[in-house]
């Protein structure tokens, strides 16, 4: 069940985003619940203050009182996880977007296409998400760590991939493309002969370095920039066509 939030200051607005996401969920077979706010404030409000969990939101960008460039902002400090598509008229925002880690950005010249699919692709990877984990066996002990929570993989210099997630540390006795090969999701993608990176976990890519949510900065090779960003940009689709 996949929990959703939608906040447009245009009551009319709301109806018709959750007009489209109910069908676009409902002809996936995927389980929702879904909560409506016209006032920025009062989403920010129940998430701080009374704990609603989300694991999807729609926001207006150009909302009266408080933007959904500045929602979202406080919103990732209590939700990290939590999926965002903006929706909105003016396309000079979509680099911003992508600086804020949005899952989604869709215009509303092109809505309902748009909408549908971006719906469509953050629930199949919040389904994927909160199912998949990494199983790593060493010594008698098995350990789980859900492909959500990796950051990277690199090699250590032997015959080691070690696995950096927010558990912490671990390392498994395979190459690096063994691990990759058992992963077998399109959200992780070499970025250097030597590491593997998470998708969801890159903040942006600049002056040759990815940077990641937990603040470290990963060298992207030059021979691999150009296809990390074509993948970062088609997995995503921050692009507007």
């Amino acid at each position: 069940m996949i929990q959703i939030a939608i906040c447009d200051d245009e009551s009319e607005a709301v109806i018709q985003h959750e007009d489209i996401v109910k069908s676009s969920l409902q002809a996936c077979g995927i389980g929702y619940e879904i909560a409506t706010y016209t006032q920025s404030g009062n989403l920010l409000c129940d998430i701080v203050d009374d704990y609603f969990f989300f694991d999807l939101i729609l926001l207006d960008i150009e909302m009266p009182g408080m933007t959904g460039m500045e929602l979202t902002e406080k919103i990732k400090l209590h939700l990290p996880e939590v999926k965002i598509i903006f929706i909105t008229s003016h396309m000079e925002y979509a680099i911003d977007a992508f600086e804020l880690s949005i899952f989604r950005y869709v215009p509303k010249s092109n809505l309902t296409d748009r909408l549908v699919s971006a719906v469509t692709d953050a629930a199949r990877l919040i389904e994927l998400e909160a199912g998949k984990e990494y199983i790593v066996q060493s010594a008698g002990r098995m350990e789980k760590i859900p492909y959500k929570d990796i950051f990277y993989i690199q090699r250590d210099g032997g015959k080691n991939a070690v696995i950096v997630s927010g558990m912490g540390i671990s390392k498994v006795r395979k190459s690096l493309q063994q691990v990759f090969e058992e992963l077998g999701t399109p959200e992780f993608l070499f970025i250097d002969r030597g590491c593997i990176v998470n998708i969801i976990q890159i903040m942006k890519i600049s002056g040759g370095m990815a940077y990641l949510k937990n603040g470290e900065m990963l060298p992207v090779s030059r021979s691999h920039l150009q296809e990390v960003k074509r993948q970062i940009n088609q997995f995503w689709g921050a692009h507007i066509g």
